[in-house]
Formats: C-alpha cells, structure tokens, sequence
C-alpha cells in the first residue's frame, strides 16, 4: 500500500513519506546467543540510523581461523575480523545482498599486573560494510586461576572448562561463562550486544566521527 501525500506547510509543497531502506546485517555465527545479540543491538541504534531503515539479521557459520579459546586480545580481534572477511567471500560467491558483516569472537586476554598474571574473559566484534570496518568489544571479567589455568596450560575448550566448573552442560548456547562468572548479572549475549554496539558506532553516528576526523 502506498503512502499517501504529505503537505509541508514550511516548504508549501507536497512531498511523498521516504519509504523505509531494508539493511541486510550478516552475521558469522548460528549461536542463538550471538544472532539474539545482533538483533538486539541493530534495535538499539535503528532509531540513530541516518535514514529510516529496518535490519534483518541472517546468521552463517564461518571459521574464526584462529584457535578454539583465543588467549590474547590481538587473536580475539583477528578472530572477528576474519569471520566478517569469510562472511564477505561467501556473499561474494552466492551473490547475497548483505549490507553489513559482524563478526563475533569470545576467549581470554592475558595481562601481567604487579608481577601476576591476570587472565579476563571478553566478547569481541567486527562490523565492516564491505569497505571499512571496526572493533568493538565489551568488559572484561576475571576468570578464576584454576579455570584459566585448565584452558591455557591444558588445552581444555573454554566452554567444556566452564561446564565441569559450573556443572552443567551446555554452557555456551546458555548464558555462557559471562553468567557463570557473574551469577546472570551479564550473560554472553549481553556481553556480545554491547561489543556490538561500539562496533557500530562509527556507522550509525558518523557524524561524530568525520566531525572528530576533520577537527584532527
């Protein structure tokens, strides 16, 4: 159904509604926690989008390229990218009209304070538009010394640690370790919505970012 005619009464023209740009986000994942925090940050900024648009999030497993818990901050960041970048081939080869690629990467950061070490879980993004990209990521919570000493020095999957810590099964397409670590106050989706959301930033306030480029 077509909109009908609008009168400007401050232009006294008539003008026609702009009708609503369908964007098509990409994600590189099928976890429910994953895709339900992409929906969820896309409804968060549409408002702030530059024009009236409605998001439809498709989700694609891909391979991160890196190992199965990363164990720096550098490896979490090229874990995003690299999804997003096999997200960009794939739609390259099946000719998919995807607007946007996320890609979403969770493991450990090591850091040496005070002479020990420190080991936090964080939740990575990557958002490209197929030209530029960006990272964003979330907090980071501290993981237990024996828990990271199973993942780093064992071997043992972040996931599979975390279900023989917490006694469950399942973890991971749960609330994950984010709701173990934090008894539920931040679950992995709300982890990855906000690294999500500071990926996007520089698509959805662009303005701030090329005012911030020009002031340099």
């Amino acid at each position: 159904m077509k909109s009908a005619p609008q009168y400007d009464y401050n232009r006294r023209r008539l003008f026609m509604p702009h009708p609503t740009e369908k964007i098509l986000v990409a994600v590189g994942s099928t976890r429910r926690p994953k895709l339900n925090a992409v929906r969820e940050a896309v409804n968060a900024f549409a408002p702030a989008w530059p024009v009236a648009a409605s998001f439809e999030v498709v989700g694609i497993e891909v391979d991160s390229g890196v190992s199965h818990t990363p164990s720096t901050c550098g490896e979490l960041m090229r874990g995003a990218r690299q999804r997003a970048e096999a997200l960009m081939h794939f739609a390259a080869e099946k000719q998919e009209s995807w607007r946007y690629f996320v890609g979403l990467e969770g493991g450990l950061d090591v850091v040496q304070e005070d002479g020990a070490r420190r080991v936090f879980l964080e939740s990575w993004a990557y958002v490209s538009d197929g030209f530029v990209g960006y990272f964003g990521r979330s907090g980071g919570v501290e993981v237990p010394a024996a828990l990271a000493h199973e993942v780093l020095e064992n071997g043992v999957e972040l996931s599979v640690a975390i279900d023989r810590f917490a006694g469950a099964v399942g973890i991971r397409d749960a609330q994950g370790a984010w709701g173990v670590l934090s008894n539920n106050l931040i679950t992995r989706q709300e982890a990855f919505r906000i690294a999500v959301l500071a990926a996007f930033a520089p698509f959805y306030n662009a303005k701030m970012y090329r005012a911030a480029a020009v002031a340099r």
